[in-house]
């Protein structure tokens, strides 16, 4: 199963303060034993929601909303894309994670959806475009 790891953002991460050596070094190594163990896929950290934007639907209108956005703690910080047998695994591997922030912080684990969890809506037309599209993502 894939799931995306997120960690959350804070005051500190809003505020664009840079982790430490000592953070960067852990976690380094910490992404370094994903790899060996073949189970990440992607992984990166955000800059602030002071350099982003939203777009808010409603019917056919589009609005766009630029940062910074004040609900820190729905905010996110960085993120990995893992490959794990299990939820169990994956909560196992976050239990590993270095701190990110040094004092309270939150990491939420949420499964990626896979085709098959579609069910009969995702025709095997759908699929096959899905699948083409996947394969030249990877090229």
């Amino acid at each position: 199963m894939r799931v995306m790891v997120l960690i959350k953002a804070n005051e500190d991460t809003e505020a664009g303060v840079m982790p430490s050596e000592t953070l960067l070094t852990e976690m380094g190594a910490f992404n370094e034993a994903l790899v060996e163990a073949g189970i990440m896929q992607s992984g990166d950290g955000l800059h602030p929601s002071a350099k982003g934007a939203r777009v808010l639907f409603s019917g056919d209108e589009r609005t766009v909303v630029d940062g910074p956005f004040t609900e820190t703690k729905e905010l996110i910080a960085g993120f990995w894309i893992w490959q794990v047998e299990s939820m169990d695994e994956a909560i196992e591997w976050v239990k590993r994670v270095p701190n990110p922030t040094g004092e309270e912080a939150v990491i939420e684990i949420r499964p990626v959806f896979e085709a098959e969890d579609f069910g009969d809506e995702f025709t095997p037309e759908l699929r096959k475009k899905d699948e083409k599209l996947r394969a030249q993502l990877e090229g």
